[in-house]
């Protein structure tokens, strides 16, 4: 009891006055900066880029799935939200995966390539 007593008496001051209530919500704006900069920021900036990878895609670019797949874009199907991928060139085979599983892009192809 009297802890809070003490901690009543120092923030109210030393004359007497209340404290200031923009100065109490001054550590919880510091806490929000730092959590802002630190986590929410750079996530969205992964998110974008992630976006703007998956709208870049072309049949023909080399990619990674999530689950760890390598393969070649071979047709792309829009309505769906579908990829068909070459996993193995010499026997042909295809799967099919669904935009959101994609990883990354490990090479594209470039329009002079073609």
């Amino acid at each position: 009891m009297s802890f809070l007593f003490l901690m009543s008496n120092a923030q109210a001051g030393a004359d007497g006055t209340p404290p200031n209530p923009l100065m109490q919500l001054f550590p919880f704006a510091l806490m929000f900066l730092i959590l802002w900069f630190m986590i929410i920021r750079p996530q969205r900036k992964r998110q974008k880029e992630m976006e703007k990878m998956m709208s870049e895609l072309k049949i023909h670019d080399q990619i990674v799935t999530t689950g760890g797949i390598y393969g070649t874009i071979v047709n792309i199907k829009k309505e769906k939200n579908i990829i068909v991928l070459r996993v193995d060139e010499s026997t042909n085979a295809k799967i099919e995966i669904q935009r959101s599983s994609i990883a990354g892009v490990i090479k594209q192809e470039k329009e002079d390539e073609k």
